[in-house]
């Protein structure tokens, strides 16, 4: 009678474990993070999803980072109305394009029960529907990133709790992405995001949108927790490629702009005949520019969706009045005069209050705006002819 009595008692206690694990399915899905490349698009990294269903011998990726190449895909990306879109591969087809372009990716299972992965499963499947699988793409607030970790949390069961994963207290938005462009050598694409982003993304960023970033969205997950449970593993490494950044460039923006200064200098105070004529070329040159990068900003601020183009104080050196600027050079009326006389005023004003701006102006554009106060100085007859 005992063992027919054991073997009941064992029967009973197994019949308990497997009732009390519900996450004994086969499904398993994780966060993958893949590391910056070297093109501008991929200097931030990227994120997505992996699904793997063993028992249906499935492993999927889903990924929100891709979009459709159109006729007017350059005039959306302008006006911030492009579209991208949740996409499926097969994690082999995945990995490699990552191991092709030499960057490493992560992985970090998440810790759901078999409902909470169905139910995710589910609305990614659902998301990927020809019907569902656009959305408007926002660079800081709606990304291939948020998508994911948005997607995650709603799915979580409890309402999860992130650490702390800001590098400072004042951290803003571009110091965040100053650290990715200056990591990957991108100095020419930093002072273009510099020029095209005014000082909305100078605020200081909240603990909750740090994770627009793929690296922070890894470490916020490594410690997230929901109902005091964590809801994903350590990052385990799927793939370790050796870094192809390249940050070796003498070709730098302040080199550039200070050999332009230095040439403005020689040219206004070498007085013969050679020079004074390249020395027009150069002011009309200088000022159509700058006039039509201000045209840009202008339009970046008004005529387009996106929300962080407004609020631009680089308008203070690239005015949009350079170009009535460029046409009056040389006609030695009053109202050139007049005109750079207020130019270099202005000019001198920003360089006097430049650290103190509500916006971080990329520090390569000194001897830019510095050739502005000589040359329109000089123009203006602040301290000298031209």
């Amino acid at each position: 009678m005992r063992k027919p009595l054991l073997l009941g008692c064992l029967l009973f206690l197994f019949s308990i474990i497997g009732f009390s694990q519900p996450d004994s399915c086969s499904t398993r899905i994780s966060l993958l993070t893949c590391s910056p490349g070297n093109d501008l698009y991929s200097t931030f990294g990227h994120t997505a999803i992996r699904v793997q269903d063993p028992l249906a011998g499935t492993d999927i990726v889903y990924n929100y980072g891709t979009f459709e190449f159109s006729p007017d895909f350059y005039i959306k990306f302008i006006r911030g109305k492009l579209n991208y879109a949740l996409a499926t591969e097969s994690y082999a087809d995945f990995l490699y394009t990552y191991q092709y372009e030499s960057r490493s990716v992560v992985e970090q299972e998440l810790l759901l029960t078999c409902a909470q992965k169905d139910q995710l499963w589910m609305a990614l499947q659902h998301n990927a529907t020809p019907e569902n699988r656009f959305y408007l793409y926002d660079f800081l607030f709606d990304n291939c990133t948020t998508r994911a970790r948005d997607m995650i949390v709603a799915h979580a069961g409890k309402p999860v709790t992130v650490p702390n994963v800001l590098p400072g207290s004042n951290t803003t938005f571009r110091n965040m992405l100053h650290t990715y462009l200056d990591r990957g050598g991108q100095h020419w694409s930093k002072l273009g995001i510099d020029i095209l982003l005014g000082s909305r993304i100078d605020r200081k960023v909240e603990q909750a949108e740090a994770t627009f970033l793929p690296d922070f969205l890894l470490k916020a997950m490594n410690g997230a927790t929901g109902g005091g449970s964590r809801i994903a593993t350590d990052p385990q490494p799927l793939l370790t490629m050796p870094s192809t950044l390249d940050k070796g460039t003498l070709f730098l923006p302040s080199v550039v702009f200070g050999a332009m200064l230095l040439l403005a200098l020689v040219l206004s105070f070498y007085k013969r005949g050679a020079a004074q004529k390249a020395l027009r070329i150069f002011d009309r040159s200088l000022f159509l520019l700058l006039g039509l990068a201000g045209v840009l900003l202008v339009f970046m601020w008004v005529g387009t969706d996106h929300r962080d183009t407004k609020d631009n104080f680089n308008l203070l050196w690239a005015l949009p009045t350079h170009l009535l600027g460029a046409y009056l050079l040389g006609r030695g009326t009053k109202g050139e005069h007049l005109y750079f006389k207020a130019v270099f005023w202005i000019t001198v004003g920003l360089l006097a209050t430049w650290a103190f701006l509500p916006q971080q102006l990329n520090t390569a554009l000194l001897p830019l705006v510095a050739t502005v106060a000589l040359r329109s100085g000089m123009l203006g007859k602040i301290f000298g002819h031209a």
